[in-house]
């Protein structure tokens, strides 16, 4: 496999999960609403915004400390990092605390973007295999 068919790859990935977050987050919630209770269904909606969100910017952190000529430390990222884990932390806490949110229906939407990696896993592997077999 050649450089740039690895970049495309992971450029592929990270376009799909990027996309699919939103559309698992919105199915998950529209579900939930209509077959549980409000909690449960705000609890997935909150912990899938957190997590999307945070995935986003992570994104954006790698991006721009990776991208020449404006090459970060590892330091920041990692400062950066530990701040939104605080941060979500917080939030999550506030959320279970207050009784805002069902947490088992919080960590379900907390779970969106694993679930949206392993979709983008499986199709690229599907795409590895069936190129490979023609």
């Amino acid at each position: 496999m050649f450089r740039s068919d690895a970049v495309q790859i992971q450029q592929r990935i990270l376009n799909f999960v990027t996309r699919s977050n939103w559309v698992i987050l919105a199915g998950a919630t529209a579900a939930a609403t209509a077959l549980a209770p409000l909690e449960f269904a705000l609890g997935i909606l909150c912990g899938g915004l957190i997590v999307t969100i945070n995935f986003y910017l992570l994104a954006r952190t790698l991006r721009r400390a990776l991208t020449p000529p404006h090459l970060a430390s590892h330091n920041a990222v990692i400062a950066k990092y530990y701040l939104r884990f605080m941060a979500s932390a917080f939030v999550i806490f506030l959320l279970i605390a207050g009784g805002v949110v069902n947490p088992l229906g919080l960590v379900i939407g907390l779970s969106v973007v694993v679930v949206s990696i392993i979709l983008a896993t499986i199709r690229e592997v599907k795409k590895i295999i069936f190129k490979e077999a023609v």
